[in-house]
């Protein structure tokens, strides 16, 4: 087989098909690729047969030669067998020409409006996508044009080619795969991935949720806007969203649950592990503008009175269950909030030393129904990374954390824009 360098798809389907005798017998209709691969190998050409609207797939193994001359091909058109397409093989044009995906390396989501393939020895790969404007001329067939009035004007018409290796590929039927960029998405921050999801259709977004791991799938979803999160969850099945909503803070899975139907909200309780659904029902009670409904249970809470070497014990068999700890929370034999300490005092302070000698007794708390500009006002007066919530008893009930506290005066699409300090 001969193929020259390099071609783009758009030109190659202006391409004639020819049979080994010469014969034209249709023109290019797609071409397949093998999707899993790092630059996927074509696989096999959809012909459009001449005065039909039959397609015939031929195997690339049967390509002698392809060249804007046309695809020459080494059998007659009488003696073409039917070759279906294997499930991981990809239709360039159906699945991938005018479709957005995500670009890993730029954090982002582009439209490919041309596909760039090149020849590696034996072997012909799909190996850039143009997401530019000269992409979108060429198909016009206006390139050549532009490109001689830059000249004369001289002016630098480049190309916007991304490795293919940098994109999430597709799957055969469409559906979103991380097989081959899971590492790559891991690595980008869920402040990132959300706005890549935000872009996309719902359906497209529920496949991209549901293709990462739970744990990065649920940061994701939790910077996701409220509107694009819930409609992105209804396409889901309620094994996955139940599953995905589990992984949230409860805060966040709570906020999630309160905006969806009341039926759909029992069936995904009733999918969850039972002490992930009670954490959720408790806080489904309480309004979603209150501290109440801010406030989250992940939290560590000591018993009044144990040394700090017990209580070290207790925070790091806690800790690997929570997402962040900025406090410690002392409670007395009634589970009320009698003081509180930071992970830092706990840390630096003498094993022996009682809790009770180095917590600040008293702390500042709210109930769960003072208002959310109350609790943020609370929050920046006193400086705090979590503030606790306790019930008319004084009993602890959870947190409210400071970056769930800010939403009440920063909107969420303008927190994406501030900086952040762990990005990853």
């Amino acid at each position: 087989m001969v193929f020259f360098a390099e071609a783009y798809f758009s030109a190659m389907l202006r391409y004639g098909v020819f049979d080994a005798e010469g014969k034209r017998i249709g023109r290019l209709q797609d071409i397949y690729v093998r999707s899993h691969e790092r630059f996927p190998e074509i696989t096999r050409l959809a012909v459009r047969l001449a005065h039909s609207k039959q397609d015939v797939l031929v195997p690339w193994a049967l390509v002698r030669n392809a060249s804007p001359e046309g695809i020459r091909l080494d059998v007659r058109l009488e003696d073409l067998l039917p070759s279906p397409a294997e499930p991981d093989e990809l239709a360039l044009r159906t699945s991938l020409m005018d479709k957005q995906i995500v670009d890993v390396s730029g954090r982002r989501l582009v439209r490919v409006h041309d596909l760039k393939l090149g020849a590696v020895g034996n072997r012909v790969l799909l190996t850039h996508a143009d997401v530019g404007t000269r992409g979108v001329l060429r198909r016009l067939g206006w390139e050549h044009f532009f490109l001689g009035v830059c000249r004369l004007l001289h002016v630098n018409f480049s190309e916007r080619l991304i490795p293919w290796e940098h994109f999430e590929m597709p799957g055969a039927k469409g559906e979103l795969h991380m097989d081959r960029t899971r590492e790559a998405l891991q690595r980008m921050h869920p402040a990132d991935l959300a706005d890549i999801a935000e872009e996309l259709s719902a359906p497209d977004r529920a496949a991209l949720l549901g293709a990462m791991d739970e744990e990065v799938a649920a940061d994701t979803m939790q910077e996701m806007e409220p509107q694009a999160l819930v409609a992105a969850v209804n396409e889901l099945p309620d094994e996955q969203a139940a599953g995905l909503i589990g992984e949230m803070d409860p805060d966040a899975g709570a906020d999630l649950l309160a905006d969806l139907p009341e039926d759909r909200v029992q069936a995904l309780l009733a999918r969850m592990e039972p002490e992930e659904a009670e954490d959720l029902r408790k806080l489904l009670i309480y309004q979603e503008d209150s501290a109440g409904g801010l406030m989250t249970s992940e939290m560590v809470a000591i018993p009044a009175g144990i040394k700090v070497s017990q209580a070290l014990e207790v925070v790091r068999r806690e800790a690997q269950e929570l997402g962040s700890l900025y406090y410690v929370h002392v409670v007395d034999t009634e589970d009320r909030l009698v003081g509180m300490l930071s992970l830092r005092e706990l840390i630096s302070a003498d094993p022996e030393a009682t809790v009770d000698d180095l917590m600040t007794r008293d702390p500042i708390s709210v109930t769960p129904e003072t208002g959310q500009v109350d609790t943020a006002k609370l929050v920046a007066h006193y400086n705090l990374l979590a503030l606790p919530v306790v019930d008319e008893e004084g009993k602890l009930l959870g947190i409210v954390t400071a970056d769930d506290a800010i939403d009440a005066v920063i909107p969420t699409s303008w927190k994406k824009r501030i900086p952040k300090a762990f990005a990853r």
